[in-house]
């Protein structure tokens, strides 16, 4: 096995199973102290292969430099360090599938999975790979902490190859992706970069420069509360109007499940409290303003109507961004994103560029400044116990980012 392979499949399986999960409901930055564990080990490894500058910043990101070797712009390169909280991911056990045969792959901790071709399209192209999955009660953490991996091994390589020609790198590992907090205010001013690549994507040839713009929305239903046997004609159930509210949003057109390619979604995450008060939580997405925009006005006309309906009740419904497409200022500069499918058709790639039905730190970063495509790194079926990931892909991010490194020295 050679030296990156190894290196990689050590590292995720070491990082795999430290529990780095983010919370959304924590006011905390990060939103979760275990994330903090995580970000330590980085800088002792950062330390460790000889990076510059490194540091953990008070809001929780780790970051690093990897010295020039020769004139060039400043490159980032960043990965996040969380979770997805959508589903179990404490106690992970990572375990590799080596030479995979191109059959379906069972899980140990739960019988009923299977994982094969018919399921996850792309393992039908990995037969001989070594792939690696959890173990069946968890996420496998691949999503991003293959990026982190990637981004590690690299810099070791950078580090220990000073003759390499490159400009001056930066490192930046950052918490709370999961939950749309990754990047800071400061973030930008504190990497330091000309332009920056995410390691979060998919497929090998990734080349990703366009994400659904996002908003989170907050619905409260206040009711009326009356003990039940007193109730005719006075209480006011929450749950119900929850329950309307839900019903009344378009079915067939709108729902994440139901939709793919450039269609938007409302998507109800989480529902809480009781029949005295009710908390819906939802997220909106489209990959354009006027799309994002038309969502919040569904949701809001819905719980006007059901509010008409109910004039006892109080309901409020609070939309915030979260984060918008990162095409609509990486289409006026795509150098970044031009460099980087050159690298990738040196290598002999097809670079790849789709819409990405979800959002990276690299949708924050340019939006603020600093331009941040997204590139691929071979995870798949992403927060849920089916998540797998190749190490030869993983090889290959990795062998793009040298790539980067050097053209953008050249």
């Amino acid at each position: 096995m050679s030296d990156t392979l190894s290196q990689l499949e050590t590292r995720l399986m070491r990082y795999c199973a430290i529990d780095s999960q983010s919370d959304a409901e924590s006011p905390s930055a990060p939103s979760t102290a275990i994330q903090l564990n995580m970000a330590r080990l980085l800088v002792a490894e950062l330390t460790e292969i000889g990076a510059q500058d490194v540091t953990l910043t008070d809001y929780g990101t780790v970051l690093a430099t990897v010295p020039a070797t020769a004139p060039g712009p400043t490159v980032g390169f960043l990965a996040h360090v969380d979770t997805a909280p959508q589903f179990n991911a404490t106690g992970v056990k990572p375990r590799m599938i080596r030479g995979y045969n191109g059959g379906a792959i069972s899980f140990p901790d739960d019988p009923s999975l299977t994982l094969s071709p018919e399921i996850s399209a792309e393992l039908a192209h990995k037969q001989g790979h070594d792939i690696i999955t959890a173990s069946g009660l968890t996420l496998l953490g691949a999503d991003d902490k293959a990026g982190v991996a990637i981004i590690m091994t690299a810099a070791r390589e950078l580090l220990a190859n000073p003759q390499i020609p490159h400009g001056k790198i930066r490192i930046a590992f950052t918490p709370d992706e999961e939950i749309g907090r990754g990047v800071d205010k400061r973030l930008p001013a504190d990497l330091g970069v000309d332009f920056a690549y995410t390691f979060d994507g998919g497929a090998v040839g990734e080349v990703e420069y366009e994400s659904f713009s996002a908003d989170g929305a907050t619905v409260t239903i206040k009711g009326v509360s009356i003990h039940p046997g007193l109730a005719r004609g006075k209480m006011v159930n929450a749950i119900h109007l929850a329950a309307k509210i839900v019903a009344a949003l378009p079915q067939h057109t709108m729902l994440p499940e139901l939709t793919d390619g450039r269609d938007g979604f409302i998507h109800a995450t989480d529902a809480s409290g009781g029949s005295s008060q009710m908390v819906l939580k939802f997220i909106l997405r489209d990959f354009e303003r006027d799309g994002l925009q038309q969502k919040g006005d569904i949701l809001r006309a819905v719980c006007a109507a059901v509010a008409a309906g109910e004039p006892r009740a109080e309901i409020t419904c609070t939309i915030a961004p979260q984060y918008r497409n990162m095409r609509y200022w990486l289409e006026h500069d795509m150098r970044p994103v031009d460099l980087a499918r050159e690298a990738a058709r040196e290598m002999g790639l097809d670079p790849v560029s789709v819409p990405i039905r979800g959002g990276t730190d690299g949708s924050r970063l340019t939006e603020m400044g600093v331009p941040c495509p997204n590139l691929f790194t071979g995870m798949q079926e992403i927060h849920g116990p089916l998540e797998w990931i190749s190490v030869q892909d993983m090889a290959r991010a990795t062998e793009l980012m040298l790539k980067i490194a050097t053209k953008a020295a050249g």
